[in-house]
């Protein structure tokens, strides 16, 4: 590198020369607006419109990167409708979940057992009955804590857990692999799978599956078998109070304004400090969100996150219905099937983790769904289940409910259980509202014929004759689809089977 003389090319103003990249000009026009400086030094007017903006990025950055604990959190004060708040209060769908709820991306195939566990009861006990499908709990940030039933690691025979809270500091430590440990519940040992989540509320959510289309031996099994409690209460645990579900109407999803900055709030004054990183309490606290101080934001900085919170809702909805991330697309640009957990990583790591944590990911994946398993980023052939979903028609359209499609499903799919397509409203990320319960249909209970392919067919009428295979949409609305294989085969990760696409009806 040729070296400057500098008392040759003196910079005006200096006795040397001064790099021009690290000069501030005294007029820069950027998207915010016009910046004025005297000697790098900004003027009022720049002053405020910069601290403005910066207000604004943190406040767009808390929306995008708080929607999983306010999703959580929706889902407690849902329940908590419902009168499902205490460890022993279970909320059971026994007829499977209709379009009332609103609920993110709910499936109508599988009996639902939710409960909220308050770990501020201490060491939690959970009784898992034999035969249960896929269970989980979700720490208040949405993490995976444990997995139960089919992928836990009782593998569907059915077990004792036990969760431990944050500030738990006894003899106890978390179990590793499949083996359980002896361990004193109720006066006698017991063989328990042992977890430790980092926040106090938790979301146990489990899943019974349908035996010969109907929900009632799942839903039984629940009722007879699932039992929580306190290690403290062990010897006389409180029963189990089982809350229904089904048709009822109650909302789960958190607010996509401004009270979306207070349910998050509650979040960070109820958990511990060590629930998150510092790097995410300091993006919370710049707008006033922080432990033990009031959240009471100005009407300046009020009015700034309410703008925020807007633009956040609709980045948050473009990164979704529109990816634009590496990996979302299943088949290619040429396909709408899209994957909802984009990059196979449950703790949301890009690249292993090279490129950190994966942030749109996480965001795309929070907005529009639930529950957070390693089971669902992992290749379990023959257990569990996967998705797609399709927000598009095949010339790249929005789906609108005034119009009429179909979708071909070929030939032997591969789901060692059955298959399940499920409308779902853009709006509200929950089922389509119609006059059809349920805005889905089953391959068991509709009756298909596997090895012939299906044609289903979406819009506002039915076609004459296709009353096994038609879902209703709404004229004004627009509507999306999740297809469910559960129990995948090799055939639908290798990719040597893929569904069709959804194509306009002329």
């Amino acid at each position: 590198m040729k070296k400057i003389k500098h008392d040759d090319q003196a910079t005006p103003g200096y006795n040397n020369y001064i790099p021009e990249k690290i000069m501030t000009p005294d007029i820069v026009n950027t998207r915010i607006g016009t910046l004025t400086f005297f000697d790098g030094m900004p003027d009022d007017t720049t002053v405020s419109m910069v601290f403005d903006n910066l207000d604004f990025l943190r406040g767009v950055e808390t929306f995008l990167n708080g929607i999983p604990a306010t999703s959580l959190e929706g889902i407690r004060l849902g329940m908590a409708e419902m009168g499902a708040e205490k460890f022993n209060q279970c909320l059971i769908f026994d007829e499977l979940m209709d379009s009332n709820p609103l609920f993110l991306t709910g499936n109508t195939d599988t009996v639902y057992a939710s409960v909220i566990l308050d770990l501020k009861e201490g060491p939690t006990i959970v009784e898992i009955p034999p035969e249960c499908g896929p269970g989980t709990v979700n720490d208040a940030f949405f993490r995976f804590v444990v997995d139960m039933g089919a992928p836990g690691p009782d593998k569907g025979n059915g077990g004792m857990y036990m969760i431990l809270p944050p500030d738990y500091e006894g003899e106890l430590k978390p179990t590793e692999g499949d083996e359980p440990v002896e361990v004193e519940i109720g006066g006698k040992m017991q063989a328990v799978y042992i977890s430790q989540s980092t926040s106090y509320i938790n979301w146990l959510i489990l899943r019974g599956f349908l035996v010969d289309g109907k929900p009632d031996t799942s839903s039984n099994m629940f009722r007879n078998g699932l039992k929580i409690y306190p290690q403290s209460q062990a010897e006389n645990p409180p029963a189990m109070e089982f809350i229904e579900g089904s048709k009822e109407v109650f909302n789960t999803i958190h607010a996509n304004d401004f009270e979306f900055y207070e349910e998050l709030n509650i979040v960070i004054q109820r958990e511990p400090i060590s629930m998150l990183d510092p790097e995410l309490r300091g993006l919370f606290a710049a707008i006033g969100i922080q432990k033990d101080k009031a959240f009471e934001p100005s009407p300046r900085l009020k009015g700034i996150l309410t703008d925020a919170v807007a633009v956040g809702n609709a980045t948050a909805r473009a990164n979704w219905l529109r990816p634009r991330i590496e990996g979302a697309r299943l088949y290619g640009e040429e396909s709408g099937w899209c994957t909802a957990f984009v990059g196979g990583d449950y703790q949301w790591l890009k690249d292993g983790g090279l490129g950190g944590r994966f942030l749109d990911a996480r965001t795309l994946f929070f907005y529009m769904a639930t529950v957070n398993t390693p089971a669902m980023a992992a290749k379990n052939v023959g257990v569990g289940s996967q998705y797609a979903m399709n927000y598009t028609d095949s010339n790249g359209d929005y789906l609108y409910g005034d119009k009429s499609y179909k979708l071909t499903i070929p030939a032997n799919p591969p789901a060692q259980d059955f298959w399940s397509v499920v409308v779902y409203d853009p709006q509200t990320r929950s089922e389509l509202q119609t006059s059809q319960e349920f805005p889905s249909k089953n391959s068991e209970k509709a009756g298909f014929d596997e090895s012939k392919p299906v044609t289903l067919f979406f819009g506002p009428d039915c076609p004459e004759g296709a009353e096994n295979n038609w879902i209703q949409t709404a004229p004004g609305k627009g509507w999306f689809v999740t297809l469910r294989l559960y129990g995948p085969g090799e055939e639908w990760f290798d990719q040597t089977w893929r569904p069709g696409e959804i194509e306009p009806v002329v």
